[in-house]
């Protein structure tokens, strides 16, 4: 891994950490949420259903500023789309800290979902533009693993908060310090240079370049990218957004216990990322999604539904984010790599994005589901069905490692 590193240029360095570093805020903004839905259930009074249409609507609204984020990018340029789209995300988050009743708090989620969806669409494009294409499975990668490192310090700072303040005033604690990183984020990205863009594109009308991705010659991708998401989002939040509540209210573990677990998980996850960009160069995109899709089914349906102990959880834990990992890592090098430079980014984050629109179900039916079949099952079949999606989509979709940009040589100057 360390050789595409040490070949990339200096240009190709302070993208990687500037979109590492974007991805990891976004995942610390987001993580708060799975972390604070007890607090949250006791603060307003609502139920588990209540507290899932929290977590679906910053997925539903996250696939329309995916959408939208790409076609700024492709319009505007990459980076100034990035700039407006941290700040959207890093304000909103902070905003819900000063929520006080339910509604204000379900209108600040899906502000914050615009700008989560419209960050990740613009930096993962402008990263694949700019790495060098037989390094681009590796570097988007491990750009994935971000998500890692900023979900293991909203675990870090859940479990701080929460030993020593109330509950009540423990969650807002936890959003209003979700501004904090935006601040580093931003000025990491004045430094950024912008990949050269066609000439056409900067007098294509908005909406045009929107509606790009439907054009007969790519339309094919964009139906099955869009499935694709469906499985890839749909399996992640079933599973992670009422994981933290699975573990303290049936497996009966403290806070710091919990904490625990999701560390082995999240430790995982970021080895999972950086395994799948590596595999994916050498094997190829498909036989990649592949296998981990299959692992990510067998896993899941073992952890919920076997007869474990707490030790064996533990140790379960490390596969099953493992291979949770590999599906997300590899879709932005894989959806990059599907369309042409002038609807690239609407492209990514269209097919990215729209599985938010449908996996913006999943945490809801798997807290309804919950209040019949209880909280395990209903996570294990809702994840297991959304991940079989993903090796549906993956058979029907080309391979494309290897592809080469228009003018990438430029883009490393």
């Amino acid at each position: 891994m360390s050789n595409w590193y040490s070949e990339s240029s200096p240009l190709e360095r302070r993208t990687f950490w500037a979109s590492f570093g974007g991805w990891a805020l976004d995942a610390l903004d987001v993580q708060m949420f799975g972390l604070a839905i007890p607090a949250l259930i006791a603060a307003f009074g609502i139920s588990k259903a209540d507290a899932g249409l929290l977590g679906s609507i910053t997925l539903f609204f996250g696939a329309f500023g995916g959408w939208f984020g790409g076609a700024l990018g492709d319009r505007f340029g990459r980076v100034k789309a990035l700039q407006i789209t941290v700040a959207t995300f890093a304000l909103a988050t902070f905003a819900c800290a000063f929520a006080m009743t339910y509604t204000q708090l379900l209108v600040l989620k899906a502000i914050q979902g615009l700008g989560f969806g419209a960050e990740w669409a613009c930096g993962a494009v402008l990263m694949a533009e700019i790495i060098r294409p037989e390094h681009r499975g590796k570097a988007l990668g491990s750009v994935q693993s971000a998500w890692a490192v900023g979900w293991g310090a909203a675990v870090l700072l859940s479990a701080l908060v929460f030993t020593y303040a109330p509950a009540d005033i423990a969650w807002r604690l936890l959003f209003a310090l979700g501004l904090l990183p935006a601040l580093l984020i931003i000025f990491i990205r004045r430094g950024l240079k912008e990949p050269p863009r066609a000439a056409a594109a900067e007098k294509t009308p908005f909406f045009a370049t929107l509606s790009g991705i439907f054009h007969r010659d790519v339309l094919r991708s964009t139906l099955i990218g869009g499935l694709f998401g469906i499985g890839a989002h749909g399996g992640y939040a079933a599973l992670t957004t009422f994981l933290p509540t699975y573990l303290r209210e049936v497996r009966h573990l403290s806070v710091l216990g919990s904490s625990g677990y999701l560390a082995v998980i999240i430790v995982a996850f970021f080895c999972g990322c950086v395994t799948s960009g590596i595999i994916s160069d050498r094997i190829g995109r498909r036989a990649n999604v592949a296998f981990f899709a299959t692992s990510c089914i067998v896993t899941v349906l073992i952890y919920i539904f076997a007869p474990l102990t707490d030790g064996q959880m533990l140790v379960l834990g490390f596969p099953l984010g493992f291979f949770s990992a590999g599906i997300p890592a590899s879709m932005a090098a894989l959806f990059s790599e599907l369309y042409p430079a002038g609807v690239r980014g609407t492209g990514v984050g269209f097919c990215y994005n729209f599985g938010r629109i449908v996996s913006a179900a999943f945490p809801f039916l798997v807290g309804f589901l919950s209040e019949h079949i209880g909280l395990g099952p209903a996570i294990g079949i809702d994840a297991a069905f959304a991940y079989s999606l993903v090796l549906i989509a993956v058979l029907l979709l080309p391979e494309t490692r290897g592809k080469v940009f228009e003018q990438t040589a430029a883009t490393r100057a």
